[in-house]
């Protein structure tokens, strides 16, 4: 089986986490297949926006813990962080469809999006700190600058999830739908009908105030990760998770 399955429809890229029976749980060589379906996109001028949606009943568990504890992100060039700084630039319409559990990633990844609908079962979560770690992807700056100081603080360090309501409540997603591919490939269609160069240069300027912020924080973000990773604190987490979920 295929763990990521990239289709394109007319002028719209669908990239689909295929990893069901893991909840689609992220691994080196599935980044890596995102970071070139975004970058491909990004250059073809056919491809007017892009719908990251996944299979069976999850977006995504996050990063398979195991893989991670046997091939950490060791650097800037490590496909954890290629998939993000392709995220982070991608210039065109970028639609998340949520469904299910989005857990780390699958939650900080919604921050680079420009659209994001979710199916009322959707559960966000970022349990970073939960693991020894601290937030990546831009997350310590693009969500508090989202939902405020407070409310960022408690997520993050109580490391709690949060329901679609209380996501649409923060902002952090659109709309709710009970078909939430459909509505999402829905609105991707509109756009992907909008003069092209207009809908880049508009994303662009939405995001020219905070880009380079983002991007510094990111760099920031990624050493302390890296760091955390080798922390005893880190390894404790990691293994008394792996212990939860083996006997749960």
């Amino acid at each position: 089986m295929i763990d990521v399955l990239v289709e394109d429809r007319s002028s719209i890229r669908t990239i689909t986490l295929n990893r069901p029976a893991k909840k689609n749980a992220l691994t080196p060589g599935m980044y890596q297949i995102m970071s070139q379906a975004l970058n491909e996109a990004a250059g073809d001028f056919a491809i007017r926006a892009v719908v990251i949606t996944g299979a069976g009943t999850a977006f995504t568990g996050g990063n398979d813990i195991s893989d991670f504890l046997e091939t950490p992100p060791t650097g800037p060039e490590s496909p954890v962080f290629n998939f993000l700084y392709a995220l982070h630039d991608f210039p065109k319409p970028l639609i998340a469809a949520v469904h299910g559990n989005a857990v780390g990633i699958g939650t900080t990844a919604l921050l680079h999006c420009d659209i994001v609908v979710a199916a009322p079962d959707s559960k966000f979560q970022m349990p970073f700190v939960n693991l020894g770690l601290v937030p990546e992807a831009g997350s310590s700056l693009l969500f508090p600058k989202l939902v405020g100081h407070a409310k960022a603080s408690e997520i993050f360090l109580t490391g709690r999830s949060f329901g679609a309501e209380e996501a649409l409540t923060m902002g952090l997603v659109n709309k709710i739908a009970p078909d939430h591919l459909a509505e999402a490939m829905s609105i991707a269609e509109v756009i992907a009908q909008q003069p092209p160069t207009a809908v880049i240069n508009t994303k662009a300027l939405l995001k020219s105030g905070y880009h380079q912020a983002v991007s510094m924080v990111m760099e920031a973000e990624g050493e302390l990760f890296r760091i955390a990773l080798e922390s005893d604190e880190a390894q404790i987490a990691f293994m008394n998770f792996l212990s939860k979920k083996s006997k749960g």
